[in-house]
């Protein structure tokens, strides 16, 4: 099969497309032939040679961790799931592919009616948002920042935090304002004043917030926030740490069917959608991570196989 690997750390141009062996799934294995497959930020410092340690790679490795397939092997013991089964799932790598083979307790059926390329953006950042604020108690009545309402897990911040019932403020630059509103958040603008703009746009004060973006974010947000409990961010933990709020890393637990599945309900009853911003040839997976790398992107990268 054809897959994207990378044989030392570097840049986007160590990734390469290559051939590589088809996987045979194990016991309780699951093995599915990709459609699409999501880019995440992650996925960037893993080719940097910054990854997390629980994804720490051998080289050669092939990056990637949220997808969206057709079942086509079945592993010993495996009874839920039958060859041709439409899947969205997770893997801690190796989803810049054209097949994996996962347990098969990391997958969920896919709606007939979820395109191939949402369904494969789902599971990484819509889990982390629906993860973390959950973690900040977000609820009915509450007025959340998020910030970089924009971004992939911020756009699933916002439409989680609104269907739950809290009053949302999105930090973006002026181009994704309207993008921003139309997720159901008050947009208001990065840079210096930007407390003043939060407290003008959520007079009624700010009960939680949420940093996915970093570059100073937490700092702003302590200003807002009383309780350093319901302040978290997963990307500045450094900051986390000095400042006493929550550094909202993954690990065990962090994804589960279950969670999955609720994000998928949200989406067929038409309280969550899925925003593709940009759609990636899987043999120019470099280029999707340049994408993904400038900090600015809409919604959700995604690279799709032939």
């Amino acid at each position: 099969m054809h897959a994207i690997v990378f044989r030392e750390y570097g840049s986007p141009d160590v990734l390469e497309l290559a051939e590589t062996p088809l996987p045979a799934p194990g016991p309780g294995e699951v093995r599915v032939r990709i459609r699409a497959a999501g880019v995440q930020p992650v996925d960037t410092s893993v080719r940097r040679g910054l990854a997390p340690p629980a994804m720490a790679p051998t080289l050669p490795a092939t990056p990637g961790n949220e997808f969206s397939g057709v079942v086509d092997a079945l592993g010993p013991g495996v009874t839920a799931w039958e060859a041709g089964d439409e899947v969205l799932g997770w893997t801690m790598l190796g989803a810049y592919a054209e097949a994996v083979a996962v347990p098969a307790d990391q997958l969920v059926r896919k709606p007939a009616a979820m395109p191939w390329e949402e369904a494969a953006v789902l599971s990484a950042s819509g889990q982390t948002a629906h993860r973390v604020l959950r973690e900040l108690r977000v609820g009915a009545g509450d007025t959340v920042l998020v910030h970089a309402a924009a971004g992939g897990v911020g756009t699933f911040a916002v439409q989680l935090a609104t269907a739950w019932g809290a009053t949302v403020v999105g930090t973006a630059s002026p181009a994704n304002h309207d993008y921003v509103r139309g997720l159901g958040a008050i947009p208001v603008a990065y840079g210096d004043g930007l407390a003043d703009r939060v407290r003008a746009a959520a007079p009624q004060g700010v009960d939680a917030a949420f940093d996915a973006a970093g570059r100073g974010s937490l700092d702003v947000s302590v200003e807002l926030v009383a309780d350093r409990s319901r302040i978290a961010t997963i990307v500045d933990f450094d900051g986390a740490a000095r400042l006493g709020v929550v550094g909202a890393r993954g690990g065990p637990g962090a994804r589960s069917q279950e969670r999955l599945g609720e994000l998928v309900n949200l989406y067929e009853k038409g309280a969550l959608t899925v925003h593709i911003g940009h759609r990636v040839a899987l043999a120019d997976a470099a280029e999707a991570h340049r994408i993904v790398e400038t900090g600015h992107g809409r919604g959700k990268v995604v690279l799709v196989t032939d």
